[in-house]
C-alpha cells in the first residue's frame, strides 16, 4: 500500500511572513507613488522614475522588486498596474480594512475625509463622537454614532482597526472599550501613551511629535543659519 503524498497547503492559509519594518517603508512609498502614476494614466514606470519619486536609490529599488519578483521590461520598466498589485498583496491592503473612528473633532474630521486611506485599501466605516450636533450625520462616507454604542456597532461590523482621535483624558478607557468590542490593530492620535491591552497591538502617535521630529532633522541637514538680530 503506497504512502499517502502530503496534502499542499493553500496560499490563503499559509501565514504570510513579516515585513522588515524597513521594507514595509519603502514599499509603501512606492505604493504611494505608483498610485499617483496611475492617476497620472502612466502604464509603465522605471526605478528611476520610482527613485526620484520616493527619494529612495534606484538600485535599492530594483534589488526590492526582484526580491518579491518584479522584474523590469527592458526599454518600458515596471508594469504599473501589476507592480500595485504585488506591493498590496505584501502589505497585505489588497481588501479593504474597515476602521472604527473614535473622536469627530478636526483631527478625527480630516482622517475620516482623508481620500489617501481609500488608496492604500483602508475606510473609514463608523466614527464615534459624544457631540449631539454630529451624531446621525456624515463624516466622509461614515456615520457618526454616539460613543455609547460603540461595542455593539463595531462588534456587528466585524471592525479590527481602531483610531482613537479623542481628548487624552478618555483615551485609555475608549481604547480598552475598543479592545472589548474585538479590535486588534488600536492607532492612538492623542498625546498620552496608551498602556499595552493584551492582543492588541498599539501604536501611540502624535502630530506634534512627528513634526517636531521631521522639523529637527530637516533643519540640522539644512545648510542655513538664523541671522542674529
Amino acid at each position: 500500500m503506497s504512502a499517502r503524498k502530503p496534502v499542499p497547503k493553500s496560499s490563503k492559509n499559509r501565514k504570510k511572513k513579516s515585513l522588515p519594518a524597513g521594507t514595509v517603508e519603502r514599499l509603501s512609498s512606492y505604493l504611494n507613488c505608483l498610485l499617483q502614476f496611475k492617476e497620472n494614466g502612466l502604464k509603465y514606470v522605471s526605478s528611476r522614475e520610482l527613485g526620484l519619486c520616493t527619494g529612495i536609490n534606484p538600485a535599492e529599488i530594483r534589488r526590492d522588486l526582484i526580491k518579491f519578483g518584479s522584474f523590469g521590461r527592458k526599454g518600458l520598466g515596471y508594469p504599473v498596474d501589476q507592480l500595485i498589485r504585488t506591493i498590496r498583496g505584501l502589505l497585505g491592503t489588497e481588501l479593504s480594512r474597515r476602521i472604527a473612528l473614535v473622536g469627530a473633532g478636526n483631527l478625527g474630521t480630516a482622517i475620516a475625509n482623508f481620500e489617501g486611506l481609500k488608496k492604500h485599501g483602508f475606510e473609514v466605516a463608523v466614527l464615534f463622537d459624544v457631540d449631539k450636533e454630529k451624531i446621525g450625520k456624515k463624516i466622509g462616507s461614515a456615520f457618526v454614532y454616539h460613543v455609547d454604542s460603540l461595542e455593539r456597532v463595531v462588534q456587528s461590523l466585524g471592525i479590527k482597526i481602531g483610531i482613537i482621535a479623542t481628548p487624552k483624558e478618555v483615551a485609555q478607557e475608549i481604547a480598552e472599550r475598543l479592545a472589548r468590542a474585538g479590535v486588534k490593530i488600536i492607532v492612538n492620535y492623542t498625546d498620552t501613551m496608551i498602556k499595552q491591552i493584551p492582543g492588541v497591538k498599539i501604536h501611540n502617535t502624535n502630530p506634534v511629535v512627528e513634526l517636531l521630529y521631521t522639523l529637527y532633522f530637516l533643519s540640522a541637514s539644512s545648510d542655513f543659519s538664523e541671522e542674529e538680530s
